[in-house]
């Protein structure tokens, strides 16, 4: 009888972690994609913007907007940063200095640091 009870703690137990998890894993996903259209609208905002010295505040306001959903929007900026700096190096020819200035301003805006830290003097307040 015993043994028949531990059975049914633990079938209990196990069944509400697991249930724990699919939605934990859920909501890492929601994040991830909610973390990638705040990279994707960053960029927009951008090429919007076309404006000289922004660079690196978009680069930070949209891991800055990606990580506030949580860990799967950190994780998206992260990879997506990576990524796009990955491709500006080996591709566009931008020098390694430029590499490193921007995924600074990745870190700054994914751990929680204010964007407008980059934002240069006269960008539209629009962004």
């Amino acid at each position: 009888m015993r043994l028949c009870i531990c059975f049914v703690l633990l079938s209990i137990i196990l069944y509400g972690s697991a249930d724990s998890l699919i939605v934990e894993g859920g909501r890492f996903v929601w994040d991830a994609l909610g973390g990638a259209r705040d990279m994707y609208r960053a960029y927009r905002d951008m090429r919007e913007a076309n404006y000289k010295g922004a660079d690196k505040y978009f680069h930070a306001r949209g891991n800055y907007d990606a990580a506030k959903r949580g860990p799967g929007g950190a994780w998206a900026a992260k990879v997506i940063s990576d990524a796009r700096e990955k491709w500006q190096s080996d591709v566009s020819g931008r020098g390694a200095e430029d590499t490193r200035a921007d995924q600074e301003a990745n870190r700054w805006g994914r751990s929680g640091g204010d964007p407008n830290r980059y934002r240069p003097a006269g960008l539209p307040s629009k962004y």
